[in-house]
């Protein structure tokens, strides 16, 4: 087992939550629990929240998790719900011809090719428009970056019901247009899968604001990857606001461009 195995069966066990019903309903648990249950641990990886709750992939969830069909998500700052239930989307392959994308820049800026980002690669490929090419529409502009705060929202995993405040969240980039909101969240290298939290979140935020605010335009979500000199996109959108597993792949296309 490594540190995340030894970590949760340790807290697994402080707690008794292998007798907890999952499918009657989630199981709460704190931070400072997390840190009580581990304080006997050295390695940091193995006493801290942040990083023992950082479940990004199925791949990547403790075994025990695995085991018994569990995911956690964060519902307020230092509280987490341990939920049975699907919590990952599938990013598939892209298997068709990649569409040459002609820039719109007329020059290639050097230092798009100085690092290997995931932000060099999100902001290269709104500089040369690809993002306003796969969303037809062009009149988006970059509003919408970094780590913000969740107002109050409640939804259903299933039967289960939940409810997050204030849980901070982080979007790569975000774009408006007269019609929609953009969020894009953005990886270079290929996943399989995504925890649908990382879409969820921003998408329920950016909802919230624009109901509060009267405004009616839609949100989409976007994952993005930079692989070799591709740039591949998929389009997500969630059909029920109130739903976390309404997510739907709307479509999907891949990237050369051509300076």
């Amino acid at each position: 087992m490594n540190d995340k195995d030894i970590a949760w069966r340790a807290i697994f066990d402080r707690y008794n939550i292998y007798e907890h019903d999952f499918d009657h309903s989630p199981y709460r648990l704190t931070a400072s629990q997390i840190k009580e249950a581990t304080k006997q641990f050295t390695n940091t990886g193995q006493r801290e929240p942040r990083i023992l709750c950082k479940q990004d992939s199925r791949e990547s969830r403790p075994s025990i998790f695995r085991e018994l069909g569990l995911f956690i998500l964060p519902v307020k700052n230092g509280e987490y719900m341990i939920i049975k239930g699907e919590g990952y989307i599938d990013i598939p392959p892209i298997t068709s011809s990649p569409v040459t994308h002609v820039s719109k820049l007329g020059f290639r800026p050097v230092t798009s090719l100085v690092g290997n980002s995931e932000m060099q690669h999100l902001d290269y490929a709104y500089a040369v428009s690809i993002i306003r090419t796969f969303m037809n529409d062009p009149s988006l502009v970059l509003t919408i970056r970094g780590r913000k705060y969740t107002p109050e929202f409640s939804f259903y995993v299933g039967h289960h019901h939940i409810t997050v405040k204030s849980v901070q969240t982080e979007v790569d980039a975000g774009y408006e247009g007269l019609d929609q909101i953009v969020l894009v969240e953005a990886k270079n290298s290929h996943a399989s899968n995504v925890i649908i939290r990382q879409l969820y979140y921003p998408f329920r935020q950016w909802m919230n604001r624009l109901i509060e605010h009267g405004v009616d335009k839609s949100v989409f979500t976007v994952f993005f990857e930079r692989i070799g000199d591709e740039i591949h996109l998929w389009q997500f959108h969630f059909d029920d606001i109130s739903d976390y597993n309404s997510i739907r792949l709307i479509r999907m296309e891949r990237f050369i461009v051509e300076d």
